[in-house]
């Protein structure tokens, strides 16, 4: 038998879904039939996001090609009958298979959306996209120039995919104009094979650590989720590692099962440990950490960025 949401965490939930002044943000949205990561993934942030005409929007399809059990994005089969030959062929663009298909309006509607709710830091995150030879980032790079060139927007924040350990695709993106770069490392790597089976724990932190190297002047960006069968020492652990791999923020929430049909939470975190999270990271020198309940990549990025400035 699994803990019950906790009486403090309910109110929370409770009071920023009481919010009702959604609708603009909504209206904006669907006209342009985009997604955002708020709808698809069923963040508790949402209404408080949208109240504040604040959205992270999702490219690339509200469809994932990998399946990880914690996150309540649709799933897409990839249509390729040999799995071990679609590795080997999948960043090759005439490999590309028949449901590689993308919105190249997109880049035009995000600027756009941007534009019109009078963004200034704006979040763009992405689905994985493994049936695309490059994994999706030519229609991130487009968003972000097209975000610089169309709108007033001074900060861009990117959360991507780990491009299957593509670097070139990861480097391409970095270079787009973009101020953040984030990849969340989503848990433990013990919790890997449970938590995020069709991904690695080494291969996501490599990414990290090419885009820093690459590009020093960006700020690097992950995150965590607890809650799903850690221990404290293993979030310590991995603190240490995005720091090793060039981590600046850091992110720590608490996982909430989005429905039944995604893994359930295994603890409940007191509250006191975010701050002993936070106390650890910071103490290690990292530059900006939010460590709370309900806090999420992309939530309150605005006040992320200058809290470090």
């Amino acid at each position: 038998m699994h803990e019950r949401l906790p009486d403090y965490l309910k109110k929370e939930i409770l009071k920023i879904k009481s919010r009702k002044d959604i609708l603009e943000t909504s209206k904006i949205i669907k006209e342009k039939e985009l997604n955002t990561v708020c709808s698809s993934s069923r963040c508790p942030n949402l209404h408080l996001c949208f109240s504040n005409k604040t959205a992270t929007f999702l490219l690339l399809g509200d469809k994932c090609t990998r399946k990880c059990p914690f996150c309540n994005i649709e799933h897409m089969d990839i249509d390729i009958n040999n799995k071990k030959n679609y590795q080997a062929v999948q960043f090759s663009e005439s490999a590309a298979p028949a449901s590689a298909v993308v919105d190249t309006e997109e880049p035009q509607k995000v600027a756009y959306t941007v534009k019109t709710l009078g963004l200034k830091h704006a979040v763009i995150t992405m689905v994985t996209r493994d049936d695309i030879y490059d994994g999706g980032a030519d229609i991130l790079v487009k968003t972000v120039k097209e975000i610089r060139k169309t709108t007033d927007c001074k900060v861009v924040e990117v959360l991507t995919s780990d491009f299957n350990g593509n670097k070139k695709s990861a480097l391409s993106v970095a270079e787009s104009g973009i101020d953040i770069f984030g990849h969340n490392i989503e848990t433990v790597e013990r919790l890997y094979a449970d938590v995020r089976p069709s991904s690695s724990y080494k291969r996501s932190l490599n990414l990290l650590k090419s885009v820093k190297e690459e590009k020093p002047d960006i700020v690097t960006k992950s995150g965590i989720m607890v809650g799903l069968g850690e221990d404290d020492g293993e979030v310590f652990q991995t603190i240490d590692d995005m720091i090793d791999n060039g981590v600046e923020f850091i992110t720590i929430g608490q996982y909430l099962r989005p429905s039944l049909e995604n893994i359930p939470v295994q603890r409940y975190v007191p509250l006191n440990k975010f701050i002993e999270y936070k106390s650890y990271a910071n103490k290690k020198g990292v530059k900006q950490v939010f460590a709370a309940p309900l806090v999420r990549s992309s939530f309150g990025a605005e006040k992320f960025f200058k809290h470090s400035s």
